[in-house]
């Protein structure tokens, strides 16, 4: 690669997109530049302001890296919030919304670029997202279960492009909250045990889950996995 030195580490990826882009750039090319020029903007203040950076803004997709999921998850609550403020005082048809997917996993660093499967989950992950949306990993759910006020959906393991094993997601709600729960308390063997923020419902094996992780299949349409505190 160039003859630069390449590392590895682990990181937090955060990669967003527009929902939509190619119809709003074909109903009015300037509008849309200059909407995704100003969103790119917001974006990357609330990368820097969590700590991380932008380290790609290519078309309509913005990719960031952050040393802590807890950083990227609160960035991108923090831009949804922003953008739908700003969206709300535009037409249905002229709004422009992003989809966000995060992943916390390993990455090869060369120079201010990164590559791997822990970009490329982040990526797939977002393509999963609802516009105004974030999607997490399951990587990205352990590291934040219980640190924020949000419902989180699972929504079944994934077989996603050129990633060998299926990726476990899960959808952060911002339009509902949990009341305040006790931390997880932690058996004997170290294991975290259920936790009072973790609810899990469903098909029967979705019951069972230990520590909050989720089965292997995917549960029952409308069921939800887990309450963030």
């Amino acid at each position: 690669m160039g003859g630069r030195t390449i590392e590895r580490r682990l990181a937090a990826i955060l990669s967003a997109d527009v929902e939509g882009y190619s119809r709003l750039m074909g109903d009015d090319e300037v509008a849309t530049v200059r909407a995704i020029t100003a969103y790119r903007a917001v974006i990357a203040s609330a990368v820097a302001s969590h700590g991380g950076r932008v380290v790609d803004a290519p078309g309509d997709n913005v990719l960031a890296e952050f040393a802590s999921v807890v950083d990227a998850v609160q960035c991108a609550i923090d831009v949804q919030r922003e953008l739908q403020s700003r969206n709300a005082d535009l037409p249905p048809a002229r709004q422009m919304r992003f989809r966000i997917g995060i992943n916390l996993g390993d990455v090869i660093v060369e120079g201010e670029r990164l590559y791997g499967d822990g970009v490329n989950i982040a990526a797939r992950l977002e393509s999963l997202a609802d516009a105004g949306g974030i999607c997490l990993s399951g990587t990205a759910y352990d590291q934040i279960e219980g640190k924020f006020p949000f419902t989180c959906e699972f929504a079944g393991e994934h077989a996603v492009k050129n990633i060998a094993r299926p990726v476990r997601v899960y959808r952060l709600r911002l339009d509902s909250s949990a009341p305040p729960r006790r931390a997880p308390r932690r058996t004997r063997l170290g294991r975290v045990a259920v936790a009072p923020a973790v609810r899990v419902v469903g098909a029967p094996a979705a019951r069972q889950a230990v520590g909050g992780r989720p089965p292997v299949r995917q549960p029952e349409p409308g069921s939800s996995a887990g309450v963030f505190q």
